[in-house]
């Protein structure tokens, strides 16, 4: 049996206005990375960056993109920047919450596509996901304490 003091062991908690900030913080850095998507004119100054970034990192060039793989990463590259604007404009724990589990998801699909290709770049964008879904995961110090 473990002795009563390691089971009541408190974890630091996040003040809920420096919560909020960290929200905020999340929502820009979303937009900064994705908002380059959004767009079939800046996907397409986007991609060739990114594949050679990635061959620079000792991966594989990326293999062209047809019109539907374009029609994804912009329906991806939308949805986010308007997340991001919302969480810019208005940030709010529950929205930090839903954002920490959207991480957790893009994190699993990510590791996923790393494991399937082994392209060095996705561990650049895999380790800041997984930093900002555990960060907005982490308990908040109730108002009054």
């Amino acid at each position: 049996m473990f002795p009563s003091s390691v089971l009541s062991i408190t974890w630091p908690r996040f003040h809920p206005r420096r919560y909020l900030h960290l929200v905020r913080a999340s929502g820009l850095y979303d937009l900064l990375l994705t908002v380059g998507f959004a767009t079939p004119w800046t996907l397409a100054w986007l991609l060739p960056q990114l594949s050679a970034l990635n061959q620079a990192l000792g991966g594989q060039a990326f293999p062209a993109f047809e019109p539907l793989h374009a029609l994804f990463c912009q329906l991806m590259g939308s949805l986010v920047t308007v997340w991001s604007l919302l969480r810019l404009w208005r940030p709010q724990i529950h929205l930090g919450r839903f954002d920490a589990a959207a991480r957790a998801l893009f994190s699993l699909w990510m590791a996923l596509a790393w494991w399937q290709t082994q392209a060095p770049l996705l561990l650049v964008f895999l380790l800041p996901e997984m930093l900002w879904g555990l960060s907005q995961a982490w308990p908040i110090r109730s108002a009054d304490q």
